[in-house]
């Protein structure tokens, strides 16, 4: 008979943990573990997307190579997410020489740890275990945070749409998963995300909600790093297409909303054209969340009657550019610019020469609504060399305005 485990919650923070692949597997795990705050050493030959931009963000630290015995080297914990169980065995073996617990995304009962069934609310955080059933411990999971969300929630909402799920077979939901906070996805949203068959996720969606879904969901990292890695548009909306066909529920996760800047148009019109039928779940997106989360309202009585998102990805003398930004500068709302930190010098050298005063209040926050939030305060005509010194680095959101200064104490 086999002895139940003991439940235990690892402080990681600042200590080593190996995750040895850098597939799928790994993207939904590497989250929670630099959640917990610990010191992620990554053994792959090849990263996702996704993991490659949490490397160059200096999150963590990547070999590009197999697997060494020396890579357990003060590491508290190992996890091999890779599918070879000759490979993986290795490792595990390795590990139990040295006393190291070790999870096994190919074979649980060959593991030293289990990895559980979590869902966060605020500062609770629940762990199922379900005696090696996966599936069990996600519905128990999923139980339990419904009864958080009605017990805890302020306004007494709770946490699943009274609507009937029915079937979720051939269809896809693009749903918004809001700025990087886990818990700013909507419900409807963090729903759909329980149900789906297949979840095709980018580059800015909280790395927390993926490592959430159940064991047998596909996840396709469809991740566009800018000016990096990148999966052609037309072969997501193939993705979306194929899978919704052979029967599958696609949820298409994308960062903030799906439709502003996010190219959520163009997969509608592709389900559309191949007789999928679509669901569109509006996120939060960063151009107002951003702001607000460093303490700028986009909008403020006496201040700015308006504002206006723009993306800023192009320069403005690219002739690709669909931006006006000569009759931005003559505006006096405020101005949030999204996928603008590469060319932010030329915009505001833009902005500034069609009469919008260099001494604008302006502002960059970075990452916003996570933990590695940054927020840097400036004015129009230094913004971009501030930005420079300060390394920040995409996703960064800029907003020009009055309304930088309007709550400061």
């Amino acid at each position: 008979m086999t002895s139940n485990p003991y439940p235990l919650g690892l402080r990681l923070d600042g200590r080593r943990v190996v995750v040895v692949g850098g597939g799928a597997v790994a993207t939904r795990r590497v989250p929670a573990l630099l959640d917990a705050g610990a010191d992620v050493l990554l053994v792959a030959p090849e990263l996702t997307p996704a993991l490659r931009a949490r490397v160059d963000a200096g999150r963590l630290h990547w070999v590009p190579r197999r697997f060494v015995p020396e890579d357990l080297d003060g590491a508290w914990l190992v996890q091999v997410a890779i599918d070879d169980p000759l490979a993986a065995a290795s490792v595990s073996a390795v590990a139990a020489e040295r006393r190291i617990f070790c999870v096994r995304a190919d074979d649980r009962t060959a593991a030293t740890a289990w990895t559980p069934a979590v869902t966060r609310h605020g500062p609770v955080t629940v762990a199922v275990l379900g005696g090696g059933d996966p599936r069990r411990a996600m519905t128990v999971r999923d139980a339990i945070r419904d009864l958080l969300a009605v017990r805890v929630a302020p306004d007494g909402i709770a946490g699943r749409s009274d609507a009937s799920t029915g079937t979720t077979a051939g269809r896809v939901a693009l749903v918004g998963a809001g700025p990087g906070d886990p818990e700013l996805i909507t419900v409807k949203g963090w729903r759909l995300l329980t149900e789906a068959d297949v979840v095709v996720a980018d580059r800015l969606v909280p790395g927390l909600l993926l490592d959430e879904l159940r064991p047998d969901v596909e996840l396709v990292d469809a991740s566009k790093i800018p000016y990096g890695p990148s999966r052609a548009q037309e072969e997501i909306n193939q993705i979306l297409v194929d899978r919704a066909l052979a029967g599958a529920f696609v949820v298409r996760l994308k960062g903030g909303d799906p439709y502003v800047f996010g190219r959520g148009g163009e997969e509608l019109l592709a389900c559309a054209e191949a007789g999928v039928p679509v669901t569109v779940v509006p996120g939060v997106t960063s151009s107002i969340a951003a702001p607000a989360a460093a303490g700028i309202p986009v909008t403020h009585r006496g201040v700015a009657h308006e504002f206006t998102v723009v993306s800023g990805h192009l320069a403005p003398d690219s002739p690709a550019s669909l931006v006006r930004w000569d009759a931005l500068a003559g505006l006096r709302g405020t101005l949030v610019i999204l996928m603008g930190l590469k060319n932010l010098a030329a915009i505001t050298a833009t902005l500034i020469a069609h009469g919008r005063p260099p001494q604008t209040p302006a502002a960059v926050v970075q990452e916003a609504t996570t933990g590695a939030q940054r927020v840097l305060r400036s004015t129009l005509d230094a913004v971009a060399a501030d930005a420079l010194a300060a390394d920040l680095r995409p996703p960064a959101v800029v907003v020009v305005g009055d309304v930088v200064g309007t709550l400061d104490a």
